[in-house]
């Protein structure tokens, strides 16, 4: 077995190993327009700045789990320079990955405006010696590189005198004995959500923090209708409590996907979101593109994460991950984007996408094959079988194909070792017709609303 099937397996494990999330209940109704640019994606970059990288902390937790003191904490802001921020090299290099859409935190946890805001409290502009918007720069640059906007705003602030939790042991009052203090805190939280849309309009919201409180406590259906009033085309991540348009797990890699329809794993690269010196338990590029395939075989996207330093600096283990992820989709990308999730473990043991006309077949394959590639159960003749991307015939033939709608037989795929990727090579089956699946005894798989089969 080569060192990247061993790999294979370790993934495999981590993945079987770990609980699925993003289960939340989303909107009755989601607009399955807007969201095609979503389904298309596959890629997003999600970015952690805050002041928490000063220290090398937990961003928000690491005082509210009683790591360190809120003083300690705070005492962050006076070393949170920002002085090699470089927005557009920050957008080139995002551009480079191969991402569609990048999600940038606006404030977390902690309270900590990363723009101008004009409701009150912390800011970067006023507090820090960065003495700068960041999101601003941010959101130009990515427009300028044809890139989605998210904005991440987490719902609650530990560090608001209104806001109700302060730490897991301290709390500053019930909604019940102080509802005027609730809605003090519910008039600065809109004000910020409103600054954010008129200012930066984002194609994408992801919001945070809503698990502390109701739906109806947040007003989440106003929150929602103010900002499709704003614009009608914005989606919304799960965590609105009910109101969002599409899942959202974290870290732990589903084994199978989230029932929604529309989903992204959000991952980090190494333990950490925020930029922390002693985690240098970073994954490996493959591992990185194994995730990825398997989360676009089974229909959703990533959402990987960087955490800048508190100067702006992307520490360089991160650019590698993201460069050599980025070689490897533009290698491949028509076997990513604009596709739907693939066929189950059962015809090809391996991550798979299809194309939206079912027509073509893309296989992943880790490291090198020192065997034929099998794939199996597929009704359709076989037109040909190419690397994706670059177009190199493979040598194949079919055996035990007696009555192709019955007895379709077993295909082997020959690919020679010149022509496979260090990381993952992807084929492109391309079929005389839409796929169909055979399934002599077992149930029919349940289709989709995209027409492609569910999971078993």
């Amino acid at each position: 077995m080569t060192k990247y099937g061993l790999l294979g397996l370790s993934v495999l494990f981590c993945i079987v190993s770990s609980p699925a999330q993003g289960n939340e209940k989303l909107a009755e109704e989601v607009d399955a327009q807007k969201m095609e640019w979503f389904a298309d994606a596959k890629l997003g970059i999600f970015i952690h700045w805050g002041i928490y990288a000063v220290n090398g902390v937990d961003e928000s937790w690491s005082f509210y789990n009683g790591k360190i003191s809120h003083k300690d904490y705070m005492d962050q802001l006076r070393g949170f320079t920002a002085q090699k921020y470089d927005p557009e090299y920050w957008a080139g290099l995002i551009r480079e990955s191969g991402a569609q859409y990048a999600v940038i935190t606006s404030r977390h946890h902690d309270g900590i405006a990363l723009w101008g805001t004009r409701q009150g409290g912390y800011t970067t502009v006023k507090d820090t010696p960065a003495r700068r918007d960041l999101i601003t720069p941010f959101v130009q640059a990515l427009r300028k590189e044809a890139l989605k906007v998210g904005i991440y705003y987490s719902l609650s602030n530990w560090s608001h005198p209104d806001y109700n939790e302060f730490t897991r042991e301290e709390k500053r009052y019930t909604l019940k004995e102080q509802p005027e203090r609730w809605k003090r805190y519910l008039n600065y939280m809109d004000g910020q959500i409103e600054e954010l849309a008129a200012s930066y309009n984002p194609d994408l919201w992801w919001f945070d923090g809503d698990w502390e409180h109701a739906a109806e406590e947040w007003d989440a259906p106003g929150i929602r209708k103010m900002l499709l009033n704003k614009n009608p085309e914005t989606i919304i991540n799960s965590r609105l409590q009910g109101y969002g348009d599409y899942s959202t797990p974290e870290q732990g890699v589903p084994v199978f996907g989230p029932p929604a329809t529309y989903w992204e794993l959000c991952l980090t690269m190494n333990g950490s979101w925020g930029y922390q010196p002693l985690d240098t338990t970073y994954k490996t590029p493959y591992e990185v593109i194994r995730i990825f395939s398997d989360m676009i075989s089974m229909g959703g996207n990533l959402l990987l994460d960087i955490g800048p330093k508190a100067n702006g600096e992307i520490p360089e283990e991160q650019v590698h991950i993201l460069k050599e992820l980025g070689r490897w989709t533009h290698k491949y990308g028509e076997a990513i984007y604009g596709t739907r999730k693939g066929i189950d473990l059962h015809y090809f043991y391996g991550p798979t996408t299809l194309s939206k006309d079912r027509k073509t077949i893309f296989l992943f394959v880790p490291g090198q094959s020192q065997q034929d590639i099998v794939l199996k159960g597929i009704k359709n003749k076989i037109d040909r079988i190419t690397i994706a991307g670059s177009g190199e015939e493979l040598e194949y033939h079919t055996k035990g194909a007696i009555d192709w709608a019955h007895y379709p037989g077993i295909t082997y795929i020959n690919l020679p070792e010149a022509l496979t990727d260090v990381y993952m090579t992807v084929l492109k089956v391309t079929l005389d017709s839409p796929l169909e699946l055979f399934n002599k005894y077992g149930p029919q798989p349940d289709k989709k609303e995209d027409g492609s089969a569910e999971q078993e």
